[in-house]
């Protein structure tokens, strides 16, 4: 059983990474350490903070319905890809040994963080689209499974990359891509939940001391989201993410 002061501080760091999920993505590096901190496991912290990790998602998606509105047909595409990546990354997770999926997250995520800071640019590079015109889909979808087999193996800051990768290769706003970027993370979660609960070591006192604090922290962080415009949300996403890859190349 954990102890109260543990509990605390564990529920501090669910609220926070909830809020964090919903406005750039890489709340799971805020509460991964603070599992590591009480005491757990890497594999069972890892495994235990993605399911912790699940109500934010829930949150998020809802606070930033509005924003879906109109991508039925994106997201009919695209949930499925994810879920099948999130299963294959989950499976990864649970026969391969951690190393070697560990020295590539840092880069993965410092890439994202560049691609994201670059978007303009590259989308000036690649061609603007414009409206109306649709996604680059074969990018679209394959970007989404990568980035879903990278988010069941480790999850942490799979909301960078989703969304740096979204600005790419989904023709709309950023808002409304980190609102698809919600329920892509829902999609690889619910997933992972299924797997990581039936062959994993997870620790379901901590879950339960660490999900509803995320549920509330995603449903602020979704209302927090709406409100930045495009160039602070861009931004609030790069500077994340570098965080996130240096703590994992220093980790």
């Amino acid at each position: 059983m954990p102890a109260v002061s543990e509990i605390l501080l564990l529920t501090l760091a669910g609220l926070v990474a909830g809020a964090v999920n919903a406005v750039a993505g890489g709340g799971s590096l805020i509460v991964f350490p603070a599992l590591l901190a009480a005491g757990l496991s890497p594999l069972s912290a890892n495994v235990t903070n993605s399911i912790a990790q699940w109500p934010s998602y829930v949150g998020a998606t809802y606070g930033q319905r509005s924003d879906l509105a109109g991508q039925g047909p994106r997201l009919r595409l695209v949930v499925p890809v994810a879920a099948a990546g999130g299963l294959v990354g989950a499976l990864l997770l649970l026969v391969l040994p951690s190393s070697v999926f560990d020295a590539i997250v840092p880069v993965l995520v410092l890439a994202a963080s560049a691609l994201m800071a670059l978007s303009p640019q590259i989308k000036r590079w690649t061609g603007e689209q414009r409206p109306g015109e649709g996604d680059r889909t074969p990018a679209l979808v394959s970007a989404v499974f990568v980035s879903a087999v990278y988010g069941g193996y480790f999850g942490g800051a799979l909301g960078v990359i989703l969304v740096s990768l979204l600005a790419i290769t989904a023709n709309d706003t950023l808002r409304r891509n980190n609102a698809t970027k919600a329920v892509l993370s829902l999609a690889v979660a619910s997933v992972t939940i299924v797997v990581f609960a039936i062959g994993a070591p997870v620790e379901w006192t901590y879950v339960l001391a660490v999900a509803p604090a995320t549920l509330v922290g995603g449903f602020l962080g979704a209302k927090l989201a709406q409100r930045l415009n495009e160039a602070v949300l861009r931004w609030s996403v790069v500077v994340l993410g570098l965080a996130v890859g240096v703590y994992l190349l220093l980790r």
